[in-house]
């Protein structure tokens, strides 16, 4: 079982992740940047190794935003 600060701190760099993305992509509204990155994040549910997760998450949601929307 993941320890409380290690949650913590995971759902705080996901927070900065978002900032990033909003900065990086100032068209994209929010929430699709939010509902992006929460996708991207929910595919790792379950996963013992956190320590990448919002690496991989990051790199995930650029490519998604990268694409015109559908």
């Amino acid at each position: 079982m993941q320890n409380v600060d290690a949650t913590a701190h995971e759902a705080r760099e996901i927070d900065e992740v978002m900032a990033r993305l909003r900065e990086r992509f100032p068209t994209v509204g929010a929430e699709r940047i939010r509902g992006v990155v929460e996708e991207e994040h929910r595919a790792f549910d379950g996963r013992p190794i956190r320590d990448f997760v919002p690496v991989f998450v990051e790199r995930a949601a650029i490519e998604r935003l990268r694409r015109p929307a559908a």
